[in-house]
């Protein structure tokens, strides 16, 4: 079995997040007061045949990231 990578997709802060805002309201209307803000992401799961080295699949998911996953003008991203 390969290797289960996580990778979180966010919105970099000064972008609107409508999405967040819409559900910040929504918990506050339900009586959640203590939120304060709802930022919205994206939570992807990818599991990588093995046989490569650490180094070798970082950059390839870094290129993942860069060419699909992510849009890098608007959001930032990080695996684990």
């Amino acid at each position: 079995m390969g290797k289960k990578v996580r990778v979180y997709v966010t919105l970099k802060r000064g972008v609107l997040d409508p999405q967040g805002s819409a559900v910040g309201r929504a918990l506050r209307t339900m009586g959640y007061e203590e939120v304060e803000d709802v930022r919205l992401g994206k939570f992807i799961e990818l599991t990588l045949r093995d046989g490569q080295s650490e180094a070798d699949g970082k950059r390839r998911l870094d290129e993942m990231c860069k060419k699909l996953l992510a849009n890098t003008v608007i959001e930032d991203y990080r695996f684990e």
